[in-house]
């Protein structure tokens, strides 16, 4: 499939919706071309994972791999993170908390905690530091007596508060769900926008820490990302029609 020149310049939305996955695949390719051969191999070895253990999910109307690409193109792209571990771990920064039983290559048991076996499965093929960062954005078991969303916002903020790069992954994170929530249909776009909405002030403080590793212009360029998020969510829960 031939795709445009300017394919390096597209917004990903915009990639998604006119040329789907193939397209992504072929930007995330463009973007690993600054990398030198090792880390390529690398890259590419973690997104044939991401491929293969969601290979059968689905967000709403696309494929689930369309997301975990966007998040690790973001983070080259607009982010200019050039650390291998940080993309790795954002390209499988879902595999753990989803498909914890195939990545240990543990028999499915709902009985079973796969989530360490998981992690130590990680750590054997990427490294203790992928593992480490993919275990930060890696949500826990939740109290089924107490409201999950705040769960889910407790863990963002405590996790994040300890490992700086994982911030940055999970920021990445959060634009697709926050800012892409237009590009969700039917009732998830209330749902999203009730979840999310409540960290757009937690991630503006995480991501103007002097420890976030990020330059001046990349985080004024997240800040504004944050804002678009929030302007969205106003729309949706604050003006509904």
């Amino acid at each position: 499939m031939e795709f445009p020149a300017y394919l390096a310049t597209m917004p990903m939305h915009a990639i998604t919706e006119i040329h789907g996955e193939p397209g992504l695949l072929a930007r995330f390719r463009l973007e690993i071309e600054a990398f030198d051969e090792a880390a390529r191999d690398r890259l590419t070895e973690a997104l044939d994972l991401a491929a293969e253990l969601h290979r059968d999910d689905r967000r709403v109307r696309e494929p689930y791999l369309n997301h975990l690409l966007r998040v690790a193109i973001r983070l080259m792209h607009h982010y200019q993170v050039r650390d291998v571990d940080v993309i790795v771990a954002g390209l499988l920064h879902d595999a753990v908390e989803d498909h914890p039983a195939e990545l240990a290559g543990l028999d499915p048991d709902p009985g079973a905690d796969a989530t360490a076996a998981a992690l130590a499965a990680l750590s054997d093929r990427f490294g203790a530091r992928v593992a480490r960062l993919v275990a930060a954005v890696t949500n826990p078991a939740y109290d089924p007596g107490r409201d999950r969303d705040e769960q889910y916002r407790e863990h963002v903020a405590a996790s994040l508060e300890r490992e700086p790069w994982a911030r940055v992954i999970k920021v990445s994170d959060f634009t697709d769900n926050g800012v892409g929530v237009i590009h969700t249909v039917g009732p998830k776009v209330v749902r999203a926008a009730t979840k999310y909405r409540p960290l757009v002030p937690v991630f503006r403080d995480l991501v103007a820490r002097p420890d976030t590793p990020l330059s001046a212009p990349v985080k004024q360029h997240i800040l504004a990302q944050l804002d678009l998020a929030e302007e969205r969510f106003s729309a949706i829960l604050d003006h509904p029609t």
